[in-house]
């Protein structure tokens, strides 16, 4: 089995959206990228994590669609613009951004929940309450946009 990574881990944004990232998920990031460089996007209620490898095939992946609904237009609109590469700093953090952090809901307490290949970034306590989120309208959509992309040929499980 490939590692990845793996587990639920408590951390603290500090004042300037700063995150530490534990040793284990800096030494997966700087494997898959001498310079210690990730993509943040967001999507659900939360922030994904990708190493650049993963992302690069990820997007490469979206860019290749054709003929596609207009929600599935709006998804990889959203999910490939609103994208920040980012690189560790040498004390291992990364700096998210308000906009990212506002998207996702963001307080000083975050979780980041290790899925494999990438990782997730949760306020503390919208994470507490489930990690499955509201049956509303946007989640129903985004469910229909991963069969879409699924029936056309992209593994994009959340």
């Amino acid at each position: 089995m490939k590692a990845g990574f793996r587990k639920s881990i408590d951390r603290s944004l500090d004042s300037k959206g700063r995150l530490m990232l534990p040793q284990e998920y800096r030494d997966i990031i700087c494997a898959a990228s001498d310079s210690g460089g990730f993509t943040l996007v967001v999507y659900g209620a939360c922030i994904v994590v990708y190493p650049t490898q993963e992302w690069e095939a990820l997007a490469g992946q979206m860019e290749q669609l054709r003929n596609i609904k207009q929600r599935t237009r709006h998804f990889r609109s959203q999910l490939v613009g609103r994208a920040e590469e980012l690189e560790l700093d040498a004390q291992g953090r990364a700096r998210i951004s308000q906009a990212l952090m506002r998207y996702a809901g963001l307080s000083k307490d975050v979780v980041l929940v290790g899925l494999g290949g990438k990782f997730e970034i949760w306020d503390r306590q919208r994470f507490d309450k489930g990690i499955r989120l509201d049956e509303t309208e946007e989640e129903a959509a985004l469910d229909l946009v991963v069969q879409e992309l699924a029936q056309s040929g992209i593994d994009f499980s959340l």
